[in-house]
């Protein structure tokens, strides 16, 4: 007779099943490598020092990491209300758009520590702005969130185009970008902030932000599951008939989710535009907005597990980078395959391990209750 499947325990659902996921993708990433004549062990090991060998590269596999924070963030906050945003991309370009028009027009007149609380209210301000029409649109109009966003995304890319061509662009330049902020405005890098303890590091992009995004997870959890706002939210996720039945005004909350969705996303802008760029360029998104989704969908949309998920995918942007340097066989689209399967195994394929998962974990409760039984 078949054991009869348990419910897995709670840190087998967040964790077990996430690393086995991930150790599959790799063990198929490792037998491509395999096949096109290259020793999975040596690039595995080079990806890995690449990501976290030392300080530098550390840098700047937690600097990819802050921009997956609030992308993925963004997304999660979202899917708890059964959202599917897939703006954040055009969202973080215009909020990168607000944090460059505070600093351009601030930069030679205020002290950082105004400088920065406006950025960061800029950029919330302008990623929940362009979230809040697809929002609008899906909670009084029924357009189809996934569809409202998307175009959304096009419209962003297509402005942004326009205005740096036309608006920003320093006057005798061919490159479409602004000028270049004066250094008051400037994020400070962690190698400073550490350097004021006593800690030395390498150089890299990794700048404030990063806390920012820490502090950002902590507020959404906090949100999500302590504050009644967060339980409308997840009510609403859960049954939107059952919610209004509750007296939960589910277009409000869908508005609500839609603009903080908008403005993590926003925050983007903060580390790419005023910690990194330190001026307004063209595609300095580089595809963040995307790749949040499937942090967001390796997390299971928990803050702790999109942290963890954001800084495996910046240690495989940093690391993937290496590896295809040090070996060429290896292509940066050999990087983006790994990057792929990835997203397969925790995305499409989260669950199909559950089944045996679950029965292996019933024939030890089986066994334990036996053993106590009989003693």
């Amino acid at each position: 007779m078949s054991q009869p499947h348990k419910p897995l325990p709670a840190w087998a659902d967040v964790i077990l099943i996430p690393l086995i996921n991930i150790a599959l993708a790799f063990l198929v990433s490792g037998i491509i490598i395999y096949l096109i004549g290259e020793d999975p062990v040596k690039a595995m090991e080079i990806l890995v020092r690449g990501a976290f060998g030392d300080s530098e590269v550390i840098g700047y596999t937690l600097y990819y990491a802050t921009n997956f924070i609030f992308t993925g963030l963004a997304v999660a906050i979202a899917f708890h209300a059964m959202l599917f945003n897939i703006g954040g991309e055009g969202q973080a370009y215009i909020g990168g758009l607000g944090v460059a028009l505070v600093l351009l027009m601030f930069d030679h007149v205020l002290p950082f520590w105004l400088l920065l609380p406006l950025a960061i209210a800029a950029a919330m301000l302008f990623g929940a702005a362009w979230a809040a029409i697809p929002a609008y649109l899906q909670a009084y109009r029924g357009s189809h969130i996934v569809i409202t966003t998307i175009m959304f995304n096009f419209i962003a890319s297509n402005l942004m185009v326009y205005l740096l061509v036309n608006v920003f662009i320093v006057p005798g330049s061919m490159s479409p970008e602004s000028r270049v902020f004066d250094e008051n405005a400037w994020l400070p890098t962690m190698q400073s902030l550490l350097g004021h303890l006593g800690i030395t590091v390498e150089s890299s992009p990794l700048n404030l932000s990063f806390l920012i995004a820490l502090i950002a997870a902590v507020i959404i959890w906090l949100y999500i599951w302590h504050t009644r706002w967060g339980y409308a939210l997840r009510t609403v996720g859960a049954s939107e008939p059952a919610a209004e039945y509750a007296g939960i005004d589910s277009k409000k909350v869908i508005m609500i989710t839609m603009l903080i969705s908008g403005a993590l996303a926003g925050m983007a802008g903060i580390n790419e535009v005023m910690g990194v760029q330190h001026k307004l360029l063209l595609d300095f998104v580089a595809g963040y907005g995307f790749t949040g989704i499937a942090v967001a969908l390796m997390g299971r949309n928990h803050p702790v597990g999109i942290v963890l998920a954001s800084i495996l995918f910046g240690a495989l942007y940093q690391g993937g980078a290496e590896l295809a340097f040090d070996m060429p066989t290896v292509s940066r689209e050999m990087v983006t395959t790994i990057q792929g399967l990835i997203i397969l195994f925790s995305g499409a394929l989260t669950y199909m391990n559950r089944p045996w998962l679950e029965k292996l974990f019933g024939m030890f409760a089986t066994q334990d209750n036996t053993q106590k039984g009989g003693a």
